[in-house]
């Protein structure tokens, strides 16, 4: 796992690098910023929308005393999602917007949950029980 995080903090940089100059070389510099400064302000609203929209739904489900366990999971997408959108570059904002918009969310759910899954059998989860 650690070996994986640090190949996409090397590479994942490098790449929106790449395509941050050639996005210059083909709409040229102004566009470039413009479109990046256009994609984050659109995330932050989009973030906000949808994060609202996911702490109603919980506490609505909450009030109902039913677990709302895809809601969280939905915000962690969401969370995660906004971060990706607020960093510079076309590559991190493709992967927030498939993140925030609730139609693409659905297929990294699924995903997720296994993971959670997987290191909760594994014993990689602590779980802290205040009473």
């Amino acid at each position: 796992m650690f070996k994986l995080l640090l190949a996409l903090i090397i590479i994942v940089p490098a790449l929106e690098i790449w395509v941050l100059i050639l996005s210059g070389k083909a709409f040229g510099v102004l566009t470039t910023i413009l479109l990046i400064i256009l994609t984050g302000v659109l995330g932050a609203w989009l973030a906000k929308q949808q994060g609202m929209e996911a702490l109603r739904t919980a506490q609505e489900r909450m009030s109902y005393g039913e677990m709302p366990g895809d809601v969280i999971i939905d915000g962690l997408c969401i969370l995660v999602g906004g971060i990706l959108l607020l960093t510079p570059g076309f590559i991190t904002d493709a992967f927030g917007f498939f993140l925030l918009v609730p139609t693409t969310r659905k297929f990294v759910k699924p995903i997720i949950i296994n993971t959670l899954r997987k290191m909760m059998n594994r014993g990689q989860f602590i779980i802290i029980n205040k009473r």
